[in-house]
């Protein structure tokens, strides 16, 4: 019996340890040995228990760049993969452009990879995973060019490769701001607020991801993307796959349902099959700092003196020109579940309006549709004035440094690029960037006379209303109306 009672006590002293462990994460510093000289040494240890996690990563679109279109309307059946690495945008456009996609030797920095710097690469071999970038702690930084490990970092002293492998837990806000903060060549240039100043804020910066000892809920990125074998949930309104969309009902609801103790309960509740939570919990976007809402690739080359919106630069030579904004009242869409996106290689019909690159997908009409708050960014590009197709230019070690166009053209249109006929010109770009974070204070959340009453926050009339729905009728109405309207006619 006394045995019986040490060997239980033993099980429960180990199981509580395994409990703690499991909270706060293994200790990996007693498993890392060096000497260890790049990255590959690391992955190399890693995989002596962690074989199973690499395989699975290297079956995302976080490694492979592409998945199946079922984000794209009319898409969803394809079995060809689209992703980062070929299709394209209105920031830098591409990465594939150029002999052998020699931009992905500078792209390849936000790879979590080693290696990829030109169209072929091994992603069948386990040691180019790069666990690092994902969960290292400590001063881990990528090297600006060559795809890798930062050497010149090690060189000088400022990293320390086995300290950061030693430090490797759950990914931080940190991780996964490494690459999210700064897509699109810059803090908050891309994605609406998604930038450095999260990693400070307090709650009225986003009440998800402040810390607790600043009024946030010290949330996680995975907290709401949740992951499965590596796959991470949530549908990014420029790519054209996902693995599960993220909702806020996936924690708000049941027991944990908002607006229960609200004195408008009944009025917000039929707000809720046609507004998205975000539409009134994110008052504003970008508030921690300025993002970039345009970009005009026609100016590269011109000598244009260069201004100043919220400290940020109008004008770059190798770039063009650029339009910044802060703290603003994003713009408004019907959102299904899907998008139109702009494909390689698309047809451009009407070149005197803007291209569309990517684009809501829904309507008044569409009942699965809701309202949800947008980046709107602008831009131009050039379209092959004969194919009439959005051209591949190779801006990395072509443009950049000679800034002609032709040459560009042409290097930008080899291998995996289209054609350039010899002729372009420059058309308009537009893409609607969703902006589901930054959710700010619940008393912070819009209140009826923001959209209502008067307010030009809301373009009723784009969004299919007859005018403001608090005076003409809600969704059902302004839907029984057009159909009446038809038949009248």
């Amino acid at each position: 019996m006394k045995g019986f009672l040490i060997a239980a006590v033993s099980v429960s002293a180990v199981m509580l340890q395994m409990a703690s462990i499991s909270i706060a994460g293994v200790d990996h510093s007693e498993f890392v040995t060096g000497p260890l000289k790049e990255g590959r040494d690391v992955t190399k240890q890693c995989l002596e228990c962690h074989d199973k996690q690499a395989a699975d990563f290297m079956k995302t679109t976080h490694w492979n760049w592409k998945g199946t279109p079922n984000h794209v309307k009319g898409m969803e059946k394809s079995s060809k993969e689209y992703g980062k690495f070929n299709m394209i945008n209105n920031f830098c456009t591409t990465v594939f452009n150029g002999k052998d996609a020699l931009p992905m030797e500078s792209c390849g920095k936000c790879h979590a990879g080693y290696g990829w710097t030109r169209s072929t690469f091994d992603h069948k071999d386990k040691t180019r995973v790069d666990c690092l970038v994902c969960h290292a702690q400590k001063n881990y930084e990528r090297a600006a060019v060559g795809c890798d490990i930062d050497q010149s970092a090690i060189k000088k002293g400022s990293m320390n490769i086995e300290a950061a492998a030693k430090s490797v837990a759950k990914p931080g806000l940190q991780n996964c701001g490494y690459c999210h903060f700064y897509g699109g060549g810059g803090d908050n240039v891309k994605s609406p607020g998604l930038d450095s100043t999260l990693l400070n804020g307090d709650k009225f910066r986003d009440v998800h991801m402040a810390k607790k000892e600043k009024g946030g809920a010290g949330l996680l990125c995975q907290d709401c993307h949740k992951t499965t074998d590596h796959k991470i949930s949530g549908a990014s309104s420029m790519m054209a796959h996902y693995d599960a969309h993220v909702e806020c009902t996936d924690c708000h609801s049941g027991t944990k349902a908002p607006h229960q103790k609200s004195k408008n309960k009944a009025i917000i509740d039929k707000h809720v099959s046609s507004v998205a939570c975000q539409t009134c919990h994110i008052p504003t976007i970008s508030r921690g700092q300025a993002t970039k809402v345009g970009w005009w690739w026609s100016d590269v080359g011109k000598n244009i003196e260069p201004k100043e919106e919220f400290d940020m630069e109008t004008f770059m030579k190798k770039k063009g020109t650029f339009k910044w904004n802060m703290n603003y009242v994003p713009a408004y869409a019907w959102y299904n579940g899907k998008i139109e996106r702009y494909m390689v290689g698309d047809k451009i019909k009407d070149h005197s309006k803007p291209v569309v690159i990517t684009k809501p997908i829904g309507d008044i009409k569409d009942k699965t549709a809701k309202i949800y708050p947008y980046k709107i960014f602008l831009g131009s590009q050039p379209m092959d004035s004969k194919f009439k197709y959005l051209n591949t230019f190779q801006q990395y070690e072509s443009l950049w440094k000679h800034y002609n166009w032709d040459k560009a053209l042409k290097d930008g249109g080899q291998d995996l690029g289209l054609p350039y006929s010899g002729k372009f010109q420059f058309v308009n770009t537009i893409a609607w960037l969703s902006a589901p974070h930054e959710v700010a204070p619940k008393e912070n959340a819009l209140q009826c006379g923001e959209c209502h009453m008067g307010s030009k926050r809301m373009d009723w009339a784009a969004l299919g209303y007859k005018g403001d729905p608090m005076q003409n009728g809600g969704r059902s109405f302004a839907v029984e109306h057009k159909k009446s309207s038809k038949k009248k006619r």
